[in-house]
């Protein structure tokens, strides 16, 4: 068990998100839900929480009704080998009434908001002869293009 796992809060799709979560990266499951009982506020049976890990990292998804909403303040990055990832987990994270954003950044279905990033990226923003062209070209994205940030960079 990890010290630290972030905590996830949904309105009522808890399960549901750790359920297409999960689907979506190696070493990943579900690991323990607790349900409502009759006692609520929620309804007997549904899910309470659910702990689940995305390549081998826990967290914490509650249903804690409506009085909260996901926003860009919390994200999750996944690094991405090549464009056939990026496009891969961009396509999944749009799938069902997904929104993009601008400069690689996703919404899923749920409300959750990814940054999907190529593992090139970090290198070329660093290089100080080639990050203000990388940057202005990126700025102008909405999923990022490996080959057009590399374009940019020479």
């Amino acid at each position: 068990m990890q010290k630290l796992r972030p905590c996830l809060w949904f309105d009522n799709q808890a399960e549901q998100a750790a359920t297409f979560y999960t689907s979506l990266f190696k070493n990943s499951k579900i690991t323990e839900v607790s349900r409502y009982s009759e006692a609520g506020p929620g309804p007997a049976g549904s899910a309470l929480g659910v702990v689940f890990e995305l390549d081998g990292r826990e967290f914490f998804a509650l249903n804690g009704g409506p009085a909260f909403q996901l926003n860009e303040s919390f994200s999750i990055q996944i690094d991405c080998a090549d464009q056939d990832e990026v496009d891969r987990y961009w396509t999944a994270l749009l799938a069902d009434g997904g929104a993009e954003g601008q400069c690689g950044w996703v919404r899923d279905r749920f409300g959750l908001w990814w940054q999907v990033v190529p593992e090139v990226l970090p290198r070329l923003l660093g290089d100080p002869e080639k990050a203000e062209r990388v940057a202005k070209a990126m700025f102008e994205m909405r999923k990022l293009d490996i080959a057009a940030l590399e374009a940019a960079a020479r």
